[in-house]
């Protein structure tokens, strides 16, 4: 099919980030935390992965950490299996990402599936996780980072670039020019700089949960902005509030997981109603 037939065609999508545009928090994270829980990864690395979601959740996205958190996850899942991740996936989302997915954001997606529309999900987290989501919610399909693998095996490696920033309008004008989508008459949701590129591809961009800089992005170029965090009436302050409080998550988490590893090491008997006080976080 032609360019010309493609653009008669006149498919519309919506385009959504994933991480606190659909997703409370940092999806990598709670896979990581999920993954802790079944011992694939030590101590150490659910402490990095934890201090980089304090970082995130209190100041947003950088390049400098997702860069950071791209290469200790590649050097982390070199050697493992492909099925062990996408299974470990199903059940995190279970567990943990179920309960943190905006219903506003959901109801923007079902709406948009309602009107016919594609639903795609654009996200840095591994192409394995983002497409698992997007089945949950019913969405079309999703874009990520794909990691190598050979023989059902991760290598270590990337096929292309870490999916964030222009990468992201890259991937989805080639999905448009694939399949036939008219992106001027299609959508777009995130919450931070890193998702501007993608939200500029698109005639109808729409911010969501928007980090400071974002905001004031949106404000300037005149784009509705989506709010489905909890604020309080000073506004600014609640959205401060609901960070600290993500943060201080975070550090509850990794303090228990200090005690837990100086239990095992010293093989002290763990304290009556610890897995039941875990349930409930």
């Amino acid at each position: 099919m032609t360019s010309d037939a493609h653009r008669k065609s006149g498919r519309t999508a919506a385009f959504f980030d994933v991480d606190n545009t659909v997703v409370r928090g940092a999806s990598a994270f709670h896979l990581a935390r999920g993954l802790w829980q079944r011992d694939y990864f030590t101590f150490s690395d659910i402490v990095r992965f934890g201090w980089a979601t304090a970082n995130y959740t209190l100041f947003g996205e950088s390049k400098e950490q997702l860069d950071h958190v791209r290469e200790h996850g590649l050097e982390i899942i070199k050697g493992w299996s492909v099925a062990e991740m996408t299974a470990v996936g199903e059940e995190v989302y279970d567990e943990l990402l179920a309960m943190r997915i905006f219903p506003g954001t959901k109801a923007i997606i079902d709406s948009h599936l309602a009107r016919g529309h594609e639903v795609w999900l654009v996200t840095a987290s591994p192409i394995e996780i983002g497409r698992m989501i997007a089945r949950r919610l019913g969405a079309t399909g999703a874009l990520g980072t794909e990691a190598e693998h050979v023989g059902g095996y991760y290598t270590g490696k990337l096929n292309g670039g870490f999916l964030h920033g222009d990468l992201k309008a890259t991937r989805i004008r080639e999905l448009a020019e694939r399949t036939g989508i008219d992106l001027a008459r299609s959508h777009a949701y995130g919450d931070s700089l890193n998702d501007v590129p993608m939200l500029e591809a698109v005639g109808k961009p729409c911010p969501i949960n928007p980090d400071p800089r974002m905001r004031k992005l949106a404000r300037d170029r005149g784009w509705p902005v989506r709010e489905f965090r909890k604020r309080s009436k000073s506004g600014r302050r609640g959205i401060v509030k609901s960070s600290i409080t993500g943060a201080a998550w975070v550090t509850i988490q990794v303090g228990r997981g200090i005690r837990a590893a100086i239990r095992t090491a010293l093989r002290l008997p763990r304290r009556r109603g610890h897995a039941d006080e875990s349930k409930d976080l």
